[in-house]
């Protein structure tokens, strides 16, 4: 029996979810410069298949990888952590 590798996970923002089943999901990570060492904060954007649509703007969630679902889309929405206030 073949074992699956494990799959990425990321937590962030919903930035965006005016499209179909579909959500722009926001991932800041903090990377500390190599010169001067001080860390700055740098930002990824992810499209994720949000089955349901009961994401809005500002939730924050937990996606992960998933095979390609179209151009852009290889991640999925796995839960709403925080709902936006």
């Amino acid at each position: 029996m073949e074992t699956r590798t494990r799959r990425k996970e990321r937590i962030g923002l919903v930035v965006s979810n005016k499209m179909q089943k579909s959500i722009v999901v926001q991932v800041m990570r903090r990377v500390r410069h190599p010169k001067y060492g001080k860390f700055v904060k740098k930002y990824s954007k992810f499209m994720a298949h949000d089955e349901n649509n009961d994401c809005n703007a500002g939730d924050k969630v937990r996606i992960m990888e998933t095979r390609p679902l179209s151009r852009n889309k290889c991640w999925r929405l796995v839960e709403i952590i925080e709902r936006a206030k």
